[in-house]
């Protein structure tokens, strides 16, 4: 495969070069199809690379040091383009969107690139042989998989995609060339919990510790489900009755292995009103990103962070919004900080997420046109703190478009923008 080289950073081997302006061929005899392929074959001291620079072919020998970058500038961060998705998941989050929305919000990615590069979860579906053979040899690890059943006819159902069962078999090659796992499932209420829950945890422990970690969420439902699989959201019952084998399991991996494998998302606590369990649970955190113990841990950095500030603050006000599932957590911890500081006074409003609708009840929906329907009238100041989930990279658009500056201007307030981390939460609101 042919990758054109845009450009080299200053002072790199590739700058030294002059590859810039270059088509970069093979390194060490090896084509170069993706970043991946670069990263790998790029890290000796001493490589040969074949290029074509003007129409002929060049052989060229680059010295450096090893695991100097090569310096390198290409087109994507990827070189090649983003793998989409060939499923049509029963619980597909992005088959729910509304009609209208940015066009990048419809793109469905399950690339095993990114699976390495930002923790991304991959399905296996789109792998082809030369993919699984490449994370087996360059040691890919760990790697993130979209699992939902090992139950492969049940797979294929869940999925609609034929082969969505075959590739489960790439979890034991994958463990067999030493490769970490974090698997996830994502429940569908009466489809692929209870007996069905037990089979694939069992299965997926079974190859602990290459299988490091197993999390479980529910679905996400939202309003736009016409024409689409027939799910129904968890209730308080039978998110407890979910629960109860999640917790059941992670309890006797705890005995037998010193740590839990099977971790339960947030939000089955939340659902079941059962209290957030204490930090230790989570062990060492593998799953955040995917909504488990995110909770404890911005509970206890925001905590901590309050025994740091001992001085008296000018008087001051500000309000904050967040979504229903988070509303509890902020509020008890924010008329903490009040209590301690009385001259500080912070309103926190839960934002109902109507613009989705239907069970989505996390802060990272919420949009601009719900916050500004259901805070105008209500601010208690003119300074609104805006969670940073909530916005898209730039951290100036939600999901429906609605800038800050829409909502500084409709609702006078300048906005602010609240970090992740509970400590700098504590700070922000102090500052």
């Amino acid at each position: 495969m042919a990758v054109k080289i845009t450009g080299a950073d200053k002072g790199s081997p590739a700058e030294r070069e002059k590859l810039a302006g270059t088509t970069l061929l093979s390194i060490d005899g090896n084509e170069i199809h993706d970043m991946l392929d670069y990263e790998f074959f790029s890290q000796g001291a001493s490589l040969e690379l074949s290029v074509m620079r003007g129409g002929a072919l060049e052989y060229l020998r680059v010295e450096k040091e090893e695991y100097e970058p090569l310096g390198c500038c290409f087109q994507s961060y990827l070189i090649d383009k983003k793998h989409s998705c060939c499923n049509k998941c029963i619980f597909c989050f992005i088959d729910q969107l509304p009609k209208g929305l940015r066009e990048t919000l419809y793109f469905k990615d399950d690339d095993e690139r990114l699976s390495f590069l930002f923790g991304n979860y991959v399905t296996l579906t789109n792998l082809s042989e030369r993919e699984v053979e490449r994370i087996k040899a360059m040691h890919i690890s760990p790697i993130n998989i979209s699992v939902h059943t090992v139950d492969p006819e049940l797979r294929v159902t869940m999925m609609k995609n034929k082969n969505a069962g075959k590739v489960l078999r790439y979890i034991d090659e994958f463990a067999e060339a030493g490769i970490d796992m974090n698997c996830q499932l994502v429940l569908c209420r009466g489809v692929n919990d209870g007996d069905k829950l037990r089979e694939s945890i069992e299965r997926l422990a079974s190859l602990y510790p290459r299988v490091q970690s197993i999390a479980a969420v529910p679905a996400g439902l939202t309003r736009y489900r016409d024409k689409l699989y027939p799910l129904e959201a968890y209730d308080e019952k039978t998110a407890g009755e979910a629960l109860d084998i999640l917790e059941e399991y992670g309890d006797r991996f705890k005995a037998q292995h010193g740590v839990r494998i099977v971790y339960p998302g947030d939000e089955w606590f939340l659902l079941a009103k059962r209290p957030i369990p204490k930090a230790e649970y989570y062990d060492d955190y593998l799953q955040l990103e995917n909504g488990v113990g995110m909770w404890r841990r911005f509970h206890d950095e925001f905590m901590d962070a309050l025994g740091e500030h001992r001085r008296v603050f000018w008087p001051r006000r500000a309000d904050v919004v967040t979504g229903e599932l988070a509303y509890p957590l902020i509020k008890m911890l924010v008329d903490t900080l009040c209590g301690i500081y009385p001259n500080i006074h912070v309103r926190v409003h839960m934002i109902k997420n109507e613009f989705f609708g239907g069970n989505v009840t996390v802060a990272g929906l919420v949009t601009g046109g719900d916050i500004l329907r259901q805070v105008k009238g209500k601010l208690l100041s003119r300074t609104l703190f805006i969670p940073e989930v909530m916005l898209r990279e730039e951290k100036d658009k939600f999901l429906d478009d609605v800038t800050l500056a829409d909502l500084e201007k409709a609702l006078h307030v300048r906005t602010r923008i609240l970090p992740q981390d509970g400590g700098e939460v504590v700070r922000a609101l102090l500052r």
